[in-house]
């Protein structure tokens, strides 16, 4: 049966209203979701990396802020399209156990040990070690985050290192608060304790009380940060190109100097250090 005009113009305006619907549906559609960590979010790097990358590429990023550990499974789940940690061995096993197409490094910066000012355990000097032993000796009120983040991972490791078994010695004197490291700072602070914290965040916390940096400087400290793009072989609804054009802009020229130009009181927080060499930015 042959169309009236009114009905070929209904026809018309309902194909463009679909086609609009679709493009703005794919307008839509530009953003991933990055797992990361708090010390990246904390610190204050996103807020000053973000917009520089969506200004160069269109793209939003949503950042779920999580301790690595929590970030890493956030990956696994597939409810993130990239992960941005910093625990080496954690990020190495989830690209072997197929969640990760590859670990890239991006940056660095280091962890410090906080305490007060008084130094009740005398743990002030450049060796984690023995000041972790001086504080497990004197029981000094330490605070952990307890939390499987990569703050975590690498204070169980050097409390193993000082030779210290923190099953058999941790008792009151040792308090997990399972939190992000702005909040166990904040603990910590409260509470006049020692913690281990990155200096990214430390350098940006403005609650610091007594607080003071009592170890710093040892080769131990060094922290590593590691972007991965979720395997979309396990997971299909990952959206790749658009991850990966993060990846790429992070490890890129301008991603790498918009990482060196974010500092605090003209102290820089973040070391770029992608292995050359570095990609132009999309």
């Amino acid at each position: 049966m042959k169309k009236t005009r009114q009905e070929h113009v209904i026809g018309i305006v309902a194909a463009c209203v679909a086609t609009l619907g679709i493009s703005a549906a794919n307008a839509q559609e530009r953003f991933i979701t990055v797992a990361s960590t708090t010390s990246t979010e904390q610190s204050g790097l996103f807020g000053h990396l973000l917009p520089i990358f969506k200004r160069d590429t269109g793209i939003d990023v949503r950042v779920v802020a999580l301790g690595t550990g929590q970030a890493l499974d956030t990956g696994r789940r597939g409810d993130a399209d990239v992960v941005f940690v910093h625990d080496k061995v954690a990020e190495e096993k989830f690209v072997a156990e197929g969640f990760g197409v590859e670990r890239i490094e991006v940056m660095y910066n280091d962890f410090v040990l906080v305490g007060p000012k008084a130094d009740p355990a005398k743990a002030n000097g450049r060796d984690i070690s023995l000041g972790l032993k001086r504080l497990a000796d004197s029981k000094a009120a330490f605070v952990s985050r307890g939390d499987k983040s990569g703050t975590h991972a690498a204070e169980l490791r050097y409390w193993k290192a000082a030779g210290v078994d923190l099953d058999a010695t941790k008792g009151a004197w040792y308090r997990e608060t399972g939190s992000g490291m702005g909040s166990a700072l904040n603990t910590a602070s409260a509470m006049n304790a020692y913690i281990l914290t990155d200096r990214g965040t430390w350098l940006s916390f403005k609650n610091r009380g007594e607080l003071a940096i009592q170890v710093e400087g040892d080769a131990k400290l060094f922290n590593q940060y590691g972007v991965m793009l979720v395997n979309p072989v396990k997971h299909p609804h990952v959206k790749r190109d658009l991850g990966q054009r993060f990846i790429d802009w992070l490890v890129s020229v301008a991603g790498q100097k918009a990482i060196a130009d974010y500092k605090i009181g003209g102290e820089q927080l973040f070391f770029p250090n992608a292995k050359p060499p570095m990609k132009k930015a999309a």
